[in-house]
């Protein structure tokens, strides 16, 4: 028997955030996988920011032509643990009361879906949990993403959801289905074929002006920082003609003209992968905008790619660059080294790219990080030719980095998510310290801007 089942994306709370092309994609993939299950889906966005009753207030905030912009915020009170921090902390969304109308639309919903992001951003979650429970009692509300996996424990002492899915939901939540309600699953995907998963749910979103497109799941590498492991126990990749299916299908009956790619992976083994899925966009005419605001892999990057991704139009490129010290690289992961950036930044403005197009992350607050090693790092970056961007480390639970981020940060990590924010600098030191980030933050700054 058909349900219906609403599927909610929460607010962010934060002293920071901007729109670079976010979409809950695992939210949007179970809502697609229960549409052919003949369910009845729909959706809510707190994020929204073309909400009817957020234009009529006239909130719309400032957005871009690409599909990224700013979020709508409102300030509100910080939570005791992060009182010192010298920020305004925000709720980023719709209002609250707009989010408690549009439940009350949805008084036959039999199941609520709730994803989560950061870690950090759990006490979004829960506000948004709390206004679902007093709106639509009794109806189970299911918890996954993030915050739901990285930190299971705390989610269900604290999020005030019934169930929580940790890791990949499509097997967990046909369970569920049936365990509830005893539901027969009518279409089961090949979970070892990513392909055989439905498109996600994009239509469901108000105004879709970008689509984010998944190639694999999971990551070849296993960097100490990185949690990609936690949510895939392998590297999995798709077709990439089925790929560039995907993006015509978005292309051709929904107009989206902006794609952006998360995957951590997107170009290792760039013949089976990147190289056929621009040479089919190419093909098939399809006139498209790229966007990567993830660290790419530095390694695979030659004169071939490089032309490749400027002729086809990638506009938006990030690459994993981390720290120039040859030890600290081997530590994290031997995910790139020093030449290979060099070459990289070679081939890319070779083919036509300018310096502030080529974004390099390099990771600043590490456990026991040295200020020296970031400046070596964003001098190295720039003696390149390349434009350094400063990511700030957030501790993850399960990461190989996590015990000594527990045991180096001067904050209760263990148990306080609101702790993982890369605002507080978690893991700063006497020699890395706020003051030390921000010199460096406010000197790239005033070479770009």
């Amino acid at each position: 028997m058909s349900k219906n089942i609403l599927l909610v994306n929460p607010w962010i709370y934060d002293f920071a955030a901007y729109d670079f092309w976010l979409q809950p994609l695992g939210l949007l993939y179970l809502g697609a996988l229960l549409r052919r299950n003949n369910h009845q889906i729909h959706y809510i966005d707190c994020l929204d920011p073309y909400h009817p009753a957020m234009l009529d207030a006239g909130l719309l905030p400032r957005r871009l032509s690409s599909g990224a912009g700013k979020f709508h915020r409102d300030v509100i009170a910080k939570p005791d643990c992060l009182k010192s921090i010298p920020k305004k902390y925000c709720r980023y969304g719709i209002r609250p009361d707009i989010f408690k109308r549009e439940l009350e639309l949805h008084q036959d919903a039999e199941l609520v879906l709730i994803t989560s992001m950061m870690t950090y951003w759990y006490q979004g979650v829960t506000d948004a949990i709390k206004i679902i429970r007093e709106t639509l009692p009794g109806v189970p509300i299911v918890l996954g993403g993030k915050y739901a996996t990285l930190c299971a424990e705390h989610a269900v002492r604290h999020s005030g959801a019934d169930y929580i899915i940790a890791g990949a939901g499509e097997k967990q939540i046909l369970q569920l289905m049936h365990n509830l309600f005893g539901e027969e699953t009518l279409f089961e995907p090949d979970y070892g074929n990513l392909d055989s998963l439905p498109y996600p749910a994009l239509d469901l979103v108000r105004k879709l002006e970008q689509v984010t497109i998944t190639t694999s799941r999971g990551c070849p590498y296993n960097c100490s920082y990185c949690s990609s492991h936690i949510f895939n126990d392998k590297f999995s990749t798709r077709n990439p003609l089925r790929v560039a299916d995907e993006i015509e299908y978005w292309r051709r009956n929904f107009g989206v003209k902006n794609f952006t790619f998360y995957d951590d992976a997107l170009l290792v083994n760039p013949e089976k992968m990147i190289i056929p899925i621009l040479q089919e966009v190419k093909k098939r005419n399809l006139s498209c905008h790229f966007h990567c605001p993830n660290g790419l892999h530095l390694r695979e990057i030659n004169e071939e790619i490089s032309k490749l991704l400027f002729s086809a139009g990638f506009q938006t490129i990030r690459f994993g660059f981390e720290t120039s010290d040859f030890k600290k690289q081997t530590e994290t992961g031997g995910k790139v080294k020093n030449e290979e950036l060099r070459s990289a930044v070679k081939y890319l403005k070779q083919a036509g790219y300018a310096t502030a197009d080529i974004g390099i992350y390099l990771l600043c607050g590490l456990p026991g990080q040295k200020a020296r090693e970031v400046e070596d790092s964003i001098n190295f970056v720039l003696e390149c030719g390349a434009r350094p961007v400063l990511a700030e480390y957030s501790p993850i639970p399960g990461t190989k980095m996590w015990e000594e981020a527990v045991a180096l940060s001067p904050f209760d990590i263990c148990n306080e998510p609101l702790y993982h924010n890369n605002s507080l600098l978690p893991c700063r030191n006497d020699d890395f310290t706020l003051a030390v980030y921000n010199k460096f933050k406010a000197a790239i700054r005033n070479l770009y801007y």
